[in-house]
């Protein structure tokens, strides 16, 4: 191991996807992407309509099938019922030129005069460095990103970098459920049991009651979770490898820069996810569940 990598724990992985995600993330909740979206066509009475076109554009125009395997904890159905829709409202390159125009309008909301700082574009230089690193093989959603072109503004550098690393990452976090033998509905099941989140927030994800229970008794089967839905100590140690698993998949674009530069985006990066945070359209509760893993 060389000095680098012990300087690269996976603590410092973790905290690097906790500070891009939400600029990531601010995409699906943010007014000015939901305006975008119904500029093109769609609704907004709800987010998911412009989600999951915003999120599977760089895919290009694929079906539901293939949406939902990338996606992987979404029930299928739920998957089919926004994007057998969607490529009829407005082309996947519409909504890449949508969620581009969102983000752009966006961050100027939330960041201001700061959008435009020579801290922001330093970030968004580093940042891009680490996502022109990763490898984006068997990583089907980093690769579609990976393959759009670079915008020239350094903010929306930073979102491309920041989207590209975080679906990397997610990628290689759909490689660690397999191999630890979760199906997605089990993935949200385990997860709960954990207390990551409500199961309430985990049931947006599209899922029945009987496919959830079902699901339940399959892990209770295993012993990783007890009849009313808490993990076991064996239930617990798999999700701890499972994120153990995702932040050593994560690992590698980080290792193109070196510790003083991962130290510095660290710093610089401080300032616009406390503005994200602060601007209050993040739920407090996700899937994801950040800070509690």
């Amino acid at each position: 191991m060389t000095h680098h990598e012990e300087h690269l724990g996976l603590d410092r992985v973790r905290q690097l996807w906790h500070l891009l995600e939400p600029l990531h993330a601010v995409l699906y909740y943010a007014p000015e992407a939901f305006e975008e979206a119904v500029a093109v066509g769609y609704g907004t009475e709800e987010r998911w309509p412009s989600y999951f076109p915003y999120r599977a554009a760089p895919l290009g125009e694929v079906g539901a099938e293939r949406v939902a395997s990338a996606f992987y904890s979404f029930s299928p159905r739920m998957v089919a019922e926004h994007i057998d829709p969607a490529w009829k409202i407005a082309s996947p390159e519409a909504m890449l030129q949508a969620r581009t125009r969102g983000i752009d309008r966006a961050y100027r909301a939330i960041f201001g005069d700061r959008t435009d700082s020579p801290e922001l574009a330093e970030a968004a230089s580093l940042a891009r460095r680490a996502a022109e690193a990763a490898d984006t093989a068997g990583r089907p959603l980093a690769a579609a990103n990976a393959a759009l072109d670079w915008p020239q503004a350094p903010h929306l550098q930073l979102w491309h970098a920041a989207t590209l690393l975080r679906e990397h990452r997610g990628d290689g976090h759909i490689a660690a459920l397999m191999v630890a033998g979760l199906d997605p509905v089990e993935s949200l099941v385990s997860f709960a049991a954990i207390g990551a989140a409500s199961v309430a927030r985990f049931e947006s994800r599209g899922w029945t009651p009987a496919e959830w229970a079902s699901a339940r008794e399959r892990l209770t089967d295993r012993g990783l979770v007890d009849a009313d839905g808490t993990a076991t100590e064996a239930g617990r140690d798999l999700r701890r490898t499972v994120e153990a698993h995702t932040d050593q998949l994560a690992a590698a674009p980080w290792r193109s820069l070196t510790a003083d530069e991962v130290d510095r985006l660290v710093e610089l990066l401080g300032e616009f996810w406390v503005a994200v945070l602060s601007c209050g359209l993040l739920p407090s509760e996700t899937t994801l569940g950040i800070g509690k893993a």
